[in-house]
């Protein structure tokens, strides 16, 4: 399996590597919004994770293009991470089309419980290699 996270903090991009890793899936990682949508367009992902607060394109805005895509990466699965907690967080990303939001601070079962389950309900065979 392979993940793209977007995330602009660099100690966040290296503690979800080695929980990823340690369940076995590979990270790439995207520092903005618009880096995680040019390595879409140019290489295959299973799911990305993504941050909602980063400088330039923020995550909302990056969910927004990828859903307005005119091809089969439109449904990519895409679950927020984010520190937001405010009672609308969850509404407004799932406005955006995320699939699914985890509020920071994530431990392994808070990251690959919802990975899983989101994978299972599109029918993807790698959501086995993770639950």
């Amino acid at each position: 399996m392979r993940v793209l996270y977007v995330e602009d903090n660099a100690v966040n991009r290296r503690v979800f590597k080695e929980m990823l890793r340690a369940g076995g899936i590979d990270m790439v990682e995207a520092e903005d919004g618009a880096m995680g949508l040019e390595m879409i367009d140019t290489q295959s992902f299973d799911l990305v994770l993504m941050d909602l607060r980063m400088p330039g394109m923020d995550g909302l805005t990056a969910i927004r293009h990828i859903r307005a895509r005119g091809d089969d990466k439109a449904g990519l699965p895409v679950i927020v991470v984010t520190a937001d907690d405010g009672p609308t967080i969850d509404a407004e990303c799932r406005r955006a089309g995320a699939d699914d939001v985890i509020h920071k601070p994530v431990s392994m079962v808070g990251l690959f419980g919802p990975i899983a389950a989101l994978l299972e309900r599109r029918g993807d065979d790698a959501a086995m290699m993770i639950a």
